[in-house]
């Protein structure tokens, strides 16, 4: 399990109390909080570093690179808009798989860890913007978006281009396609076959399409890769890649060209196995139904390797209530054998949440950020349940103690 701590950078200021200050990043990490209290910024902060260590087991990246200069971690952090965020009392630590990151004093400093089991995952970082996406018709064209949005819009292309004979929503009993001719996305009824442009479709559309579909594209292309017989390298061949990784990058007769080219074609023997989707605001103009059936597609995806991981920041109370059904079945599920006689359980079960899309307690953290305190603690449990008493159902209760007011005051008119 990887951990992570952060004090003093942008809006976190004492970060994590707990453990250190470690927060522990589960199979499926939610943050919430009030805009501003720095859910996004550790979402990035682990997209940044889960990247550099991939770089670095895929010998893209040094030790002695990032030792001797943080410029490469900045530069990362750059590429995520938050690289102003650092001061000089920042520190940030990552324990991952296969390195230690840490920074502190303006410096950074990266070692091997002596841990197994690292496999290499396909990132990505699902940003709030994305219905930008879909506003335009030919995004590809715009200039000046952050350098993330970039990125993912070239998963989103390939997608649309994947799926544009037809796909079906999870939301609102509609399908998508694509029209590659003319570079145009659409929606489509399935009862009344009624057709409209993304771009001119409601705002919820535009949220989960590119969402939905990057998702299931990643997650899909690394299972075919997988059925294709396209597997993970032996330890023999790992070794035997190590061994040309640092022969290239202590060879000081070659150009620092050729040696990235040497480095890009070794890495390109290196496939992804895992995937670790990070996504920003789930629930980003979306009825509470359609929130529930987003959340349950991201964790189906989740689940689809045991190495899979979800990491989620979110405003809505809706999606804790949810996640905390798919935790709830999943206890009920483990209970459950799947001996004859068992199985009408299971359909009463998946009647109410999809069992592919049920998630373990053990496997799931939820933290809570204050944008006052720049802190962040680990959300409270009842058997493994998120508790009631979180940041987003307090809101709700107060607006029931607020209209109560008002109706004390109805009564003394």
């Amino acid at each position: 399990m990887n951990r992570i701590k952060i004090q003093n950078f942008g809006p976190i200021q004492a970060g994590y109390q707990e453990n250190g200050g470690f927060m522990e990043v589960c199979k499926v990490t939610v943050f919430i909080g009030n805009q501003g209290s720095g859910k996004s910024t550790v979402a990035k902060v682990i997209a940044t570093l889960s990247w550099i260590e991939k770089a670095m087991v895929k010998g893209v990246l040094s030790e002695n690179e990032l030792n001797s200069s943080p410029n490469h971690f900045v530069k990362q952090l750059s590429y995520q808009r938050i690289s102003s965020y650092l001061k000089d009392d920042t520190v940030i630590e990552y324990c991952g798989n296969a390195f230690l990151f840490i920074y502190e004093n303006g410096h950074f400093t990266a070692k091997k860890t002596n841990k197994n089991g690292y496999l290499l995952p396909k990132i990505m970082y699902i940003p709030a913007e994305r219905n930008f996406l879909s506003v335009v018709d030919r995004p590809d064209k715009l200039k000046n978006l952050p350098a993330a949005l970039y990125t993912f819009n070239d998963e989103y292309d390939a997608a649309k281009r994947l799926y544009a004979k037809g796909i079906e929503l999870p939301i609102n009993n509609v399908h998508f396609e694509y029209d590659k001719l003319n570079q145009l996305a659409h929606i489509v009824s399935a009862k009344t076959r009624y057709k409209l442009r993304l771009s001119e479709a409601s705002s919820g559309f535009q949220s989960t399409v590119p969402l939905f579909l990057v998702t299931k594209y990643l997650s899909d292309s690394l299972q075919r890769e997988q059925s294709q017989g396209i597997k993970e390298n032996s330890l023999e061949e790992e070794k035997k890649l190590e061994k040309e990784i640092k022969s290239i990058l202590m060879d000081t007769q070659i150009t620092t060209e050729v040696r990235q080219a040497y480095l890009r074609h070794l890495s390109a023997k290196r496939k992804p196995v895992c995937f670790l989707n990070i996504v920003e605001e789930p629930e980003q103009n979306l009825f509470p139904i359609s929130q529930k059936n987003i959340l349950n597609e991201l964790l189906k995806y989740a689940n689809a390797t045991d190495a899979n991981m979800l990491i989620l920041t979110t405003h809505s109370p809706y999606i804790i209530n949810f996640l905390s059904i798919a935790i709830q079945g999943a206890y009920l599920k483990q209970k459950i054998d799947n001996s004859y006689g068992q199985k009408a359980f299971l359909e009463k079960i998946n009647a109410i949440i999809p069992l592919e899309s049920v998630v373990k307690a053990a496997d799931t953290v939820i933290y809570e950020l204050d944008e006052n305190t720049g802190s962040i603690k680990k959300l409270e449990t009842y058997a493994g349940i998120p508790s009631d008493k979180n940041y987003l159902n307090n809101i709700l209760h107060e607006g029931n103690l607020l209209f109560d007011s008002l109706l004390e005051i109805e009564e003394l008119l």
